[in-house]
């Protein structure tokens, strides 16, 4: 257990990251200069009978008279950044510490960048006066007994002492120099815990990086669930028209041409709306513009090719469904687009009843499949079409309903039109 102590006690005081706060001490140290020179002359010129270069005294008013000034310059908003470097670098601060990268662009942020410059140049400053002092002492202590004594007091220390006291002054040095390391490592732990709290993010800016994250992700799920929708139902239906195709092939070439070119037709309008998805990926970009994502009015070919996969879809809808508001109306494409996707994979070739009501509040999209002994096992990975059409109600703050009743599946979706216009 002793050996363990002491161990880690070296460690602390002279371990990389021991060697890494020492260094950065001393960086403040050297950033203070600049303010105590410039303090130190003014004392000198305007101030009679100022000694800053002498007298102890005036030298501690000196440096508590630069601090100010230090931090007043520490408000400049790109002190910030360079600051957090330097702390990131070298005051060992855990993977779980948080440091803003950009200039202070607030007040608040500001004021603590200008509380940390003083800790840091105050601590930096103490540190490195002692070691410039108290360790050539240390090592004149150390190395006393080993010279010739008649010099100690050429050397500045007062020698009246027998040679007892002079046998000790190794291990008063040795203590002087664990008085400095001690110091130094209090301080660089002190640097250590204050780094996050005022270099860190102010609240607003941590507000701020939380909505950019929010709006990331919203647009990776529009994407999520504009691929999945649009190329996953094109997917759907080539594989069934393929399957129908081939089953036919000697039997009815008539039948499989008609498949094959669904299929065709099929991906080709796949390959537009796949463009107009990725088209979201490349805002900004000197590119021809996409094509426009389909609505309510491109409800016809999709259900033609629905058909052609054999499923039969019996639509009811009034004749006013281009009047909606544009989002609605492609919100609601992709919802029905997605519900004869689940139906197509699913449950297989069976009719499906397809019915729009709308008004001047609303919108309601009902589909209804029979499921008896028909339902297909949930391929792995897959589910994500029900979430994709609830996420697309909740954007627009419609509700979105599903279950069996009686062997039919049947799905509701209500989306207001008024909060739309």
């Amino acid at each position: 257990m002793t050996g363990a102590w002491w161990r880690r006690a070296v460690r602390a005081a002279l371990g990389r990251r021991a060697q890494l706060r020492w260094v950065h001490l001393v960086l403040g140290g050297a950033l203070l200069m600049p303010y105590y020179l410039l303090t130190t002359v003014v004392f000198a010129s305007l101030v009679r009978g100022a000694e800053p270069f002498t007298s102890l005294r005036w030298q501690l008013a000196t440096f508590a008279s630069a601090l100010p000034l230090a931090a007043l310059t520490a408000l400049f908003p790109l002190v910030r950044p360079l600051e957090a470097t330097a702390a990131r670098s070298l005051c060992g601060l855990p993977e779980s510490a948080e440091l803003a990268t950009g200039p202070a662009g607030s007040w608040d942020a500001r004021s603590r960048t200008s509380l940390w410059y003083a800790l840091h140049l105050t601590t930096g400053g103490l540190v490195s006066a002692l070691i410039l002092s108290l360790l050539p002492a240390a090592a004149l202590l150390v190395a006393l007994p080993f010279t010739d004594a008649s010099r100690a007091d050429d050397l500045g220390w007062p020698y009246g002492f027998g040679a007892a006291p002079t046998a000790l002054a190794p291990v008063v040095g040795l203590l002087l120099l664990a008085v400095v390391m001690g110091i130094a490592a209090g301080a660089g732990a002190l640097l250590a815990r204050w780094a996050p709290v005022l270099l860190g993010p102010a609240p607003a800016e941590r507000l701020a990086a939380a909505e950019r994250r929010a709006a990331r992700l919203a647009s990776r799920n529009r994407l999520a669930r504009e691929l999945h929708d649009s190329v996953g139902h094109a997917l759907s239906a080539v594989t069934l028209q393929a399957s129908a195709a081939r089953k036919v092939l000697d039997t009815d070439p008539e039948f499989a041409r008609e498949a094959l070119a669904a299929i065709e037709e099929t991906t080709r309008d796949a390959v537009g709306e796949l463009d107009s998805v990725l088209g979201l990926l490349r805002e900004g970009e000197d590119r021809p513009a996409a094509a426009p994502s389909p609505t309510l009015r491109d409800l016809d070919g999709l259900l033609a090719r629905t058909r052609a996969a054999g499923v039969t879809v019996e639509l009811t809808a009034p004749d006013t469904l281009d009047r909606l508001p544009s989002v609605v109306s492609r919100e609601a494409y992709r919802i029905v687009q997605e519900g004869l996707s689940n139906a197509l994979r699913h449950a297989g070739r069976v009719p499906v009843r397809l019915r729009i009501a709308e008004d001047r509040k609303k919108v309601e999209i009902t589909m209804e499949n029979p499921v008896n002994g028909a339902a297909r096992a949930r391929r792995p990975g897959g589910g994500r079409g029900l979430r994709g059409i609830t996420e697309r109600a909740t954007l627009l703050r419609g509700t979105c309903a599903w279950d069996t009743v009686d062997g039919v599946w049947r799905l509701t979706v209500r989306l207001p039109v008024e909060a739309s216009r």
